[in-house]
């Protein structure tokens, strides 16, 4: 009974298969090889319009480098106050970045809300060089605690960035999750409603470790690349990034893997509902779950063999927690088979 995080999760046998495929021979690398180049090709083909697709380690170095192509001195990029880029990084944004600031905007349960970014941003779009400058804003999609932005709210949030010329970045860790929870198409969530890069992020999804960044904004391809380079993010032996992706979008399989996560999110869900002990905080949209459980019942989980985290309250969270109860976040993933949750969920009744 493994809820603490999709991170946890081994990689899909399929995208195991592909890695052991392509072991053998030889390859060009540092991402010159037919396999990157194919996979390149995919993404296009996904996002239905070329783009240009750079593979990194992890999801901070895709979403500290998408804003570092943007940055400019004194520079100010706007996410949501409890975005990962901003409250789990480690200042990886500033550092990489050579100084740029990361200014929080306010929103219910992760969502930025359009109203409070137009003010974050308006307070800097004036000439003063003592208070820096705007230079992108940065959204999540799915957020952190488990909701999505809708298409119209990506418009909203767009139509304020180009107010201002800001190019738009969308932290796409959970990018599948919240893809099929809205049933869009991968170009209606991002280039057609102004995203300009995207952090993909393939390895909570079934990936053993597949992470890229997206670039729809052409222009600024080359700086970028050597960005990447520069930030020692350039692998080698690049096939193995691109045999992962090639598998992962083969007959969709990113997106069955990414079904079944919010699936047994639902699933799992519902017995926190039922349960005496437990109630959700509010309703998941990805795969991610949070409820409010008596700490005994808890305690008596854990010792049972369920994973789960404590969770802190998040903004905008208006709902009662009892003195002897806590917040917790429950994630699910491709290899969450509905035994763990209906075993989780005789736990929560006994």
């Amino acid at each position: 009974m493994f809820f603490a995080s999709d991170n946890w999760a081994g990689a899909h046998p399929r995208i195991n298969a592909a890695l052991g495929a392509h072991n053998s021979g030889f390859a060009t690398a540092y991402g010159d090889s037919e396999i990157d180049r194919a996979v390149t090709q995919r993404f296009s083909e996904i996002f239905e319009r070329e783009v240009a697709v750079f593979f990194v380690a992890t999801g901070t170095a895709a979403n500290v480098l998408s804003l570092t192509a943007y940055n400019k001195s004194g520079g100010i990029a706007f996410c949501h106050r409890e975005a990962h880029l901003i409250e789990d990084e480690c200042g990886a944004a500033e550092y990489l970045s050579g100084g740029a600031r990361l200014h929080p905007v306010d929103g219910a349960l992760g969502r930025m809300e359009p109203k409070n970014l137009e003010r974050a941003v308006a307070r800097f779009a004036v000439d003063n060089v003592h208070a820096g400058r705007p230079m992108a804003v940065s959204i999540t999609q799915a957020t952190e605690t488990g909701t999505v932005h809708g298409l119209d709210d990506i418009d909203a949030i767009s139509r304020i960035a180009k107010k201002y010329r800001l190019p738009l970045h969308m932290d796409g860790a959970r990018f599948a999750n919240a893809l099929v929870s809205l049933e869009a198409t991968p170009a209606d969530m991002t280039w057609k409603r102004g995203v300009d890069i995207l952090s993909f992020g393939g390895t909570k999804n079934g990936c053993w470790c597949a992470e890229a960044i997206v670039l729809f904004d052409l222009d600024r391809a080359e700086e970028l690349a050597f960005l990447r380079k520069r930030a020692a993010q350039l692998f080698s032996k690049s096939r193995f990034i691109a045999a992962q992706f090639e598998a992962y979008f083969k007959d969709d399989l990113w997106l069955e893997v990414a079904r079944h996560a919010n699936a047994m999110a639902a699933r799992l869900a519902a017995a926190l509902e039922d349960a005496s002990s437990s109630r959700l905080a509010w309703l998941p949209q990805a795969n991610e779950v949070f409820a409010v459980i008596d700490r005994k019942k808890v305690e008596k989980l854990k010792a049972a063999g369920a994973a789960f985290y404590d969770w802190h309250k998040p903004h905008g969270f208006d709902g009662h927690i009892g003195e002897n109860e806590g917040l917790y976040r429950f994630v699910t993933s491709f290899a969450t088979t509905e035994k763990d949750v209906d075993r989780f969920a005789d736990l929560l009744k006994a």
